[in-house]
């Protein structure tokens, strides 16, 4: 490497997802987080009133009135000699596919547990996902302020439920209402929220179970941390910020940084010089009185300059960067310059796509970035004819963003939009209306499954043409057949041995061979 500060920077950077089942606490610990980090003066709380509840990370007004995260926010701030990026990601299922798009853009996870329920499915099928991308895992065991499991318990379900093995890093003193503090196991140090007298039970019962977790535990090794193999777990409680200095330390101290990432030529290292970035998310309208578009880029190699010129590869045009900048959730910061790791907000105008690839000039496809079948089909029902236009604008825009899908049947029938759940639908509701003052409903399809569709292309073509009413084009042209039945979808399957049906499909997916 010919440029010092490439070598310099990558080491210090930490990019991490915090994930979890809903009401784990994930939230709550983003903001103590960001403020045992010296980002935020006062962080907020989901479940708090008024001026208290104005969590940073969660920032839309939909959040805001349900207290959940909808949409990956992204925070950049500096702590301990590092540089990192956190990016919180909706706990909810309904909004899986923006969660697993952000995982392919980070190093490292803070897997966060409630003491009280344990491993619970959302928490076990986001665990998937990371080992699916060998991404090491911080396990945070939060709401020891209340009523939990033991913590034993909680490690051998840890360990059974997900093939880890558990290094504990820190050991609670006290359960619940006494709960007082933790135990350093690495540093043989206590840091307590109360002075505690040295017969107090609480101790005892604390220096008897580390004794005991020291022997049948295995010890923190960095290589297997790495690898995926071992988890070190902290134990915690956000709200009571016990607990939460030590989970940023650690990070600091041995979260990996930035690591190759895998396109459909080669692996990309973090160190090379040439730079590379990854479009993994579009947030639109962010600062509703300007209408902005943003693309946010995970740098994958090199050095990122204000003002350089890129190739988009997707469309092998030049892309100047005349304004990046570093988010902290809604607020922003310009970007002079920016290493592997960095995670860098992109103004554009619909010119970026989630998937896209930015390079220095070489042709190379980023991999990993999925489009999953939708579960809800529904087409969209608009009162006033007179914001046709305007909706049908509102819709590529917001299937840009990843908010929904988009399906145009080939018949010209009106669109249909595919969502995961529910609640997708209520976000695409709320924001047509706040942000392009279209107000819709949503009705009923035929179609109860969507799956893209490749193969050769005369057998394509052949069977479009014979389920032209059952057939629909995504937002990048790719044919979809839409079943009313998981019998019909079989049938479809077993009569075209020449076509391949898809219910993921990775970004830059031909439809026609």
């Amino acid at each position: 490497m010919s440029d010092p500060t490439i070598a310099a920077e990558i080491p210090r950077r930490r990019t991490f997802a915090i994930i979890s089942h809903p009401d784990a606490g994930k939230t709550t610990l983003t903001e103590r987080i960001l403020r045992a980090g010296g980002a935020i003066q006062m962080a907020g709380n989901v479940r708090a009133k008024g001026e208290r509840r104005r969590t940073r990370s969660d920032w839309m007004n939909i959040e805001k009135d349900r207290g959940i995260s909808v949409v990956t926010s992204v925070m950049t701030f500096n702590y301990g000699g590092c540089v990192f990026n956190l990016l919180d990601t909706p706990g909810h299922e309904d909004f899986s596919e923006d969660t697993y798009r952000t995982l392919t853009a980070v190093d490292c996870a803070v897997m966060v547990i409630d003491a009280a329920k344990g491993i619970e499915a959302r928490t076990r099928k986001l665990f998937e996902i990371c080992r699916l991308r060998d991404i090491p895992i911080v396990t945070f065991i939060n709401k020891m302020d209340r009523e939990a499991q033991d913590c034993f318990a909680l490690l051998d379900e840890i360990s059974n439920a997900l093939a880890l093995d558990v290094s504990p890093a820190t050991w609670p003193v006290g359960r619940a209402a006494k709960f007082a503090g933790i135990y350093d196991l690495r540093t043989k140090s206590l840091h307590l929220k109360e002075e505690l007298p040295e017969d107090d039970e609480r101790l005892a019962l604390m220096r008897e179970e580390v004794e005991l977790a020291e022997v049948a535990l295995p010890p923190f090794e960095k290589e297997f941390f790495d690898e995926g193999h071992l988890t070190p777990v902290f134990f915690g409680s956000a709200m009571k910020e016990i607990g939460v200095t030590d989970l940023l330390d650690a990070l600091a101290a041995y979260g990996p940084p930035p690591r190759a990432q895998p396109s459909e030529t080669r692996d990309v290292q973090a160190t090379e010089e040439a730079v590379t970035a990854l479009i993994f998310k579009i947030q639109a309208n962010m600062d509703p009185n300007h209408r902005d578009r943003m693309a946010f880029a995970r740098v994958c190699s090199g050095k990122l300059t204000r003002g350089m010129r890129l190739k988009h590869v997707r469309t092998g045009k030049q892309f100047a960067l005349h304004t990046p900048q570093f988010f902290f959730a809604q607020d922003r910061q310009l970007v002079e310059e920016a290493f592997a790791g960095d995670v860098v907000g992109i103004p554009n105008h619909g010119t970026l796509r989630i998937g896209d690839t930015l390079t220095d000039g070489e042709d190379l496809r980023f991999t990993g970035v999925p489009h999953f079948a939708p579960e809800i089909l529904r087409r969209v029902r608009l009162d006033d004819a007179m914001k046709a236009k305007k909706l049908r604008q509102a819709l590529v825009e917001l299937a840009e963003e990843g908010v929904v899908q988009l399906f145009r049947p080939q018949d010209g029938a009106p669109p249909i939009v595919g969502v995961v759940g529910t609640l997708q639908l209520d976000v695409l509701q709320s924001r047509l209306q706040a942000e392009y003052n279209v107000p819709v409903g949503f009705e009923s399809t035929p179609f109860t499954l969507a799956r893209w569709v490749t193969g050769d292309k005369a057998a394509l073509e052949q069977f479009e043409a014979l389920n032209r009413s059952a057939m629909a084009d995504d937002l990048d042209g790719d044919p979809v057949f839409l079943a009313g039945s998981g019998f019909m979808m079989n049938r479809a399957v077993e009569m075209n041995e020449a076509l391949s049906f898809h219910d993921i499909k990775q970004i830059g997916m031909a439809g026609k061979d």
